[in-house]
């Protein structure tokens, strides 16, 4: 049997399985061993599976709502030269007429 690793977290060595997680039992953090083996997961992704990178240019798939203002980013939008952040919302861009935004990959192509 293969030795169940210490939490990343806390570093707690009373790790165990559950499925595909192992939990930590003292800060109950979950993780899976596939994240942590793996940095291929770690990349980001448009919509259509395309690894993006920082300087990319993408194009917005879906008419998008801005917070806090009555605008709206049409679909075929063009974003140049994107930046990669860590968060839920993981590009960071500039988009003419607009100003700064931030954008969720899962809304992007790659053109």
């Amino acid at each position: 049997m293969a030795k169940i690793p210490s939490c990343p977290k806390c570093n707690s060595e009373y790790t165990y399985e559950d499925g595909i997680l192992i939990i930590c039992p003292e800060c109950s953090y979950e993780w899976t061993l596939k994240n942590n083996e793996n940095e291929e997961d770690n990349s980001i992704k448009d919509a259509n599976g395309n690894v993006l990178m920082d300087g990319d240019s993408v194009s917005i798939i879906k008419d998008l709502k801005v917070k806090g203002s009555s605008s709206i980013l049409k679909i075929g939008t063009k974003v140049k030269n994107i930046r990669l952040v860590d968060g839920d919302h993981n590009i960071d861009c500039k988009i003419d007429g607009f100003g700064a935004m931030k954008l969720k990959s899962e809304f992007v192509k790659k053109v």
